[in-house]
């Protein structure tokens, strides 16, 4: 199978097997996710400085390696200038390898000395997000008692749209936070966004075709 390269994005290579994910019904991968967490911060959120999208790849860096060695993988963004930053949090195990069976996204709120974890399969990540929260917050030099919430959010009706809420809800958030300054209070997203972004994705990967 000739699975050819489609976009050449900055950091992100997306090739032919990953545009056929987002045509659904199929469980988008960490290159889907990647991507769009690029754009979110190049192009849709290209003039705010308060919000940074940690891709899985990081994301999973992070997640495995001690809280001494974060600095490797943080400092590089600026993470400690940043207001909000979003984690794309995947229950992988295995440290050499992408993988995993379950999406969710796990929000810094400097503002509110807050981690929030947004799961649409309600206690799937749970042991995933407290552990990464608990290090992000000592990262940061912040208490963690108290400051971890799993915020409701709209669940998932099938076994693999996980990604998709990711991508929804990171930039519904990013979007309010932007705004209001703070992560509580959103709205929780409509199930039609849900519906409608695998479409939205594909446009947006076919307009960037032209600039790259």
């Amino acid at each position: 199978m000739n699975n050819k390269i489609v976009l050449s994005y900055n950091e992100s290579l997306l090739r032919s097997s990953d545009i056929e994910l987002l045509k659904g019904p199929y469980w988008l991968n960490d290159s889907i996710i990647s991507f769009y967490f690029e754009y979110l911060q190049t192009d849709l959120f290209r003039g705010s400085d308060s919000v940074l999208f940690v891709s899985p790849e990081v994301t999973q860096c992070v997640k495995v390696s001690p809280l001494c060695e974060l600095d490797i993988f943080l400092q590089p963004l600026d993470s400690k200038t940043r207001n909000f930053i979003f984690f794309a949090l995947n229950d992988n195990e295995v440290t050499d390898v992408s993988g995993g069976s379950h999406w969710s996204l796990l929000v810094f709120s400097r503002p509110e000395r807050m981690i929030y974890h947004f799961d649409s399969s309600h206690g799937c990540n749970d042991n995933q997000a407290i552990e990464l929260g608990e290090k992000i917050l000592k990262y940061f030099s912040m208490p963690y008692q108290g400051k971890f919430q799993n915020a409701p959010c709209l669940q998932q009706n099938n076994g693999y749209d996980c990604g998709v809420h990711v991508l929804c809800n990171t930039e519904r958030l990013a979007s309010y936070a932007v705004h209001y300054g703070r992560i509580s209070g959103c709205p929780q997203l409509p199930s039609e966004q849900v519906v409608a972004k695998r479409k939205e994705v594909l446009g947006i990967i076919n307009r960037l075709k032209f600039r790259y």
